[in-house]
């Protein structure tokens, strides 16, 4: 029987009376389960617990929390059907997409044991002491990324397992060396029991101090707001609305000791066709674009929600075959009512908007279903530029084309754009050298600029940058996926004149981990 109490290290725990149930959203009905909602008394006891086991795991080594990483991996894949039957229950998404969601989360987690079990992404850095340099003698200075502390982990509805429970934020966090107290998504709790489960038993193989992970449940605000707000937390990772994401920002900046919150708040993600690519591919680039706007029913946070191109005889093409485009795609249920009700709401404030034609919506409207039916819209230049709305995100199968007069309104609409996520340019590669300003201006407002690609799938490496200018995401230096999410849990620290015994292995003269260091200014390899 799934468990329903929340998870306090290896304890569970249900101090309160407060309960609440998930739904189907394909047949909008109640699944069983009543899922206990966090006290105050449990969001201190796990904010403690955390910090506890933060001063023991902070010091294990990078082939121990490998160990760790790779055993949680192993777990997830041995809950095998149970777990792949309770994700298509609570999120009405197709069994493939679910089992390659499981098979990205496993290799992210996997990705970072490898990243901490080689150890060079600590960033040791040695200037070693010149005491004979005239006019100043220079002393012994060591640095290197250590970890910052607990991490509350907000889980993504739309991702319910690669940004949720074992997702992206927590394998980086804990591969930093930090405790992990997740806030459950209301909308797929018993997924994240079952994964918390998977995570505990592969935190005890791997003898991992008792509250090295934590899962706290509510279906509001309020336990997420206590954790942001407890002084144990010393960051927080979320993926998920604009609204969201600044609540929780202001709340950490009202703590007597502010923390930062790496939130991640989607974006518009704006599509530039040039005009040579619509010469020589209309009719290709928009299906391409088409079945990008509704994969998942549009509820990725990379959907190309604006479509820029130049008018011509070319431009016409590509509108007509947009539209035709948009009349074959088939709609998809939604995650849940909210955003399925949101994704109404916001594509009817859109069409509402002066200037804003229908280039295709579906004839009979919306069914009792949470289906999310797919629609296109078309405006100009001038008036994209006149309604800065135009810019806000529906999230959901839903694209606005706008179509530039010229080239020089080309330029001042994708200047108008705030922070994204990602911008795309679609063209032929002769013509790139027309449009360096805007491939230069773009470079400046995103996290990811893409050639001829849609932006929908984010590649799990190395070079990933899933971020952006805000509001986008409050913080551009880092990303939410990739190897290198895992410096959002890390700082540097600098060891003056200390002895080579008391320093971290990291740092010490003999290298001992055999990890590349920056040693008087050039790089050493073990």
């Amino acid at each position: 029987m799934l468990e329903t109490a929340n998870r306090i290290g290896y304890s569970l725990s249900r101090l309160g009376t407060e309960t609440f149930r998930v739904f189907n959203p394909y047949t909008q009905t109640e699944l069983p389960g009543d899922f206990a909602v966090a006290t105050v008394a449990e969001v201190n006891l796990a904010a403690e617990k955390a910090w506890q086991a933060w001063q023991e795991y902070r010091h294990f080594s990078g082939r121990q929390k490998a160990v760790f990483l790779r055993a949680i991996a192993a777990e997830l894949e041995a809950l095998g059907e149970t777990l792949i039957a309770r994700v298509m229950e609570e999120t009405a998404l197709p069994r493939a997409r679910v089992e390659g969601e499981r098979g990205r989360t496993c290799g992210q987690l996997r990705m970072f044991a490898d990243l901490v079990e080689d150890g060079s992404w600590v960033q040791a850095i040695i200037d070693t002491a010149l005491p004979d340099r005239k006019p100043l003698p220079r002393v012994d200075i060591r640095n290197m990324l250590q970890s910052t502390g607990p991490v509350v982990v907000f889980t993504a509805s739309n991702f319910p397992l690669a940004f949720s429970t074992a997702g992206g934020d927590t394998a980086s966090a804990l591969a930093a060396g930090c405790p992990v107290i997740v806030k459950a998504h209301a909308s797929h709790a018993g997924t994240n029991a079952l994964v918390s489960d998977a995570i505990l038993k592969a935190a005890k193989e791997a003898q991992m101090p008792d509250g090295v992970f934590a899962s706290l449940q509510d279906a509001g605000i309020r336990v997420g707001t206590q954790l942001v707000q407890h002084p144990r937390v010393q960051s927080v990772a979320f993926t998920g609305s604009f609204q969201g994401g600044m609540a929780l920002y202001k709340a950490a900046q009202q703590r007597q000791d502010p923390i930062p919150v790496f939130a991640e708040m989607g974006s518009v993600n704006p599509v530039f066709a040039l005009p040579g690519k619509l010469e020589s591919d209309a009719e290709q680039l928009a299906a391409e674009i088409a079945a990008s706007v509704n994969l998942g029913a549009g509820q990725f946070c990379t959907n190309p929600g604006v479509v820029v191109i130049q008018d011509g005889p070319h431009a016409a093409v590509f509108a007509t075959a947009l539209q035709q485009s948009f009349e074959t795609l088939v709609p998809s249920v939604m995650l849940n009512r909210g955003i399925y009700e949101n994704y109404l709401r916001a594509r009817a404030h859109c069409l509402d908007v002066e200037g804003v034609s229908v280039g295709y919506i579906h004839p009979v409207g919306e069914n009792e279903r949470w289906e999310a039916y797919p629609a296109v819209a078309t405006t100009t230049g001038a008036n994209f530029l006149a309604q800065p709305s135009l810019q806000e995100e529906v999230f959901g199968p839903f694209t606005l084309l706008v179509r530039c007069a010229d080239k020089a309104e080309m330029l001042a609409v994708a200047d108008s754009f705030k922070g994204q996520l990602t911008a795309t340019v679609f063209g032929v590669e002769t013509e790139l050298p027309d449009w360096r300003a805007l491939i230069s201006g773009l470079a400046d407002k995103v996290g990811r600029l893409i050639f001829n690609g849609v932006p929908t799938g984010v590649e799990v490496g190395h070079a990933m940058q899933h971020g952006g200018p805000f509001p986008a995401a409050t913080d551009s230096r880092f990303t939410s996926v990739g190897s290198s999410a895992i410096r959002r849990f890390a700082r540097p620290v600098a060891y003056q004149n200390w002895p080579d015994a008391w320093l971290p292995p990291a740092l010490q003269d003999a290298n001992p981990l055999e990890i590349a260091r920056f040693v008087n200014g050039k790089w050493v390899l073990p």
